[in-house]
């Protein structure tokens, strides 16, 4: 089971806001701490709800982070434009990322589950089918009623699927899906620009994505093969391997060569721009990150301001670069 969970400032504070009640000085790293597991919480904080904020705004900046927040499709749920997806939450949370998402899968038998200290999770999305799709809302929907969750989505199923489950929903009386995790880099394009921003339109699902660097790829360090101690060269990921040095593997470096180019032009590094570049859909509620050190996630967290230097012509420069822009039916038509 893949669980995401949101939490709103009301009634939490970060380490940037002054204590008035607290004569003493606590160390920060512990105030933080403490703060953050007031998480535990989250039932309390969920105010910041269609609400507070009118499901037409779409884009709004934290005043104290300036992180971005948008509407979890066309749901009242505000979710920081980035997500996190492994650990260094705490550091997250400081910078205003309220988004965290967990699944048994991250980071194999070491793996933390984050959900057990959360009262209330917000979104539930369900990744494989196992069961016929009815069988599947009516689940989320009692869940939902439990009080287990607030909203619930899927992870990697088809347009088809989602629409499928979204009839179910209307045809019995049944709370529909409100987002899709779907992959979403340079080089993984179709689904998030063609097919799902239909389903935005008709029935407001919105797009999660995940691996915006693809695995590392994009990261700039396979550019001279794979180093002993990157993903690739684990036993597990013998897959990642055998992708990179194949020869689309090989391509997709080239084109990075020339994308570090451009982000030397925007002065950001290739990881920020491979970031911005997905924040920069307009279908993308969020962008789930997994980062592995503190350095590598306010390195990530700064392509929140990459995103306006993303410009029609640099999108377009990077368009060419990549030569693989999907076209809907409706291009064709043109």
């Amino acid at each position: 089971m893949q669980v995401s969970f949101a939490c709103t400032d009301h009634g939490l504070k970060r380490s940037s806001e002054p204590n008035k009640q607290n004569t003493s000085s606590p160390n920060p790293t512990s105030a933080a701490r403490a703060r953050f597991r007031t998480v535990a919480l989250i039932a309390r904080s969920l105010g910041t709800f269609t609400h507070r904020h009118h499901i037409s705004l779409k884009e709004s900046t934290g005043k104290l982070t300036g992180m971005k927040y948008r509407n979890l499709g066309k749901s009242g749920l505000r979710v920081s434009c980035l997500g996190l997806a492994e650990q260094l939450m705490t550091i997250a949370y400081e910078n205003g990322v309220n988004l965290f998402d967990t699944a048994e899968v991250y980071a194999g038998d070491d793996c933390v589950c984050v959900c057990v200290c959360v009262c209330v999770c917000v979104c539930v999305c369900v990744c494989v089918c196992v069961c016929v799709l009815p069988e599947i809302v009516r689940a989320m929907t009692y869940a939902i009623n439990q009080g287990m969750a607030m909203y619930w989505g899927t992870s990697r199923w088809s347009a088809m699927e989602i629409m499928e489950a979204y009839s179910v929903a209307r045809q019995f009386n049944l709370i529909p899906p409100v987002c899709e995790q779907a992959e979403y880099h340079f080089f993984q394009r179709e689904k998030v620009e063609v097919q799902l921003p239909e389903l935005y339109h008709k029935i407001g699902v919105g797009v999660v994505s995940w691996s915006p660097l693809a695995c590392g790829i994009i990261t700039g360090k396979y550019d001279n093969g794979v180093p002993e101690s990157s993903r690739a060269a684990m036993k597990s990921y013998q897959w990642l391997k055998e992708k990179i040095v194949s020869e689309d593997g090989q391509k997709q470096q080239t084109k990075l060569k020339e994308l570090s180019h451009v982000a030397e032009k925007l002065s950001c590094s290739l990881p920020q721009l491979a970031v911005a570049w997905c924040l920069r859909n307009e279908g993308v509620s969020s962008v789930l990150m997994g980062t592995s050190s503190p350095a590598q996630l306010t390195e990530n967290l700064g392509a929140i301001q990459v995103i306006p230097k993303i410009t029609p012509q640099i999108a377009s420069e990077i368009d060419k670069i990549l030569g693989n822009k999907p076209h809907s039916k409706k291009d064709y038509h043109h």
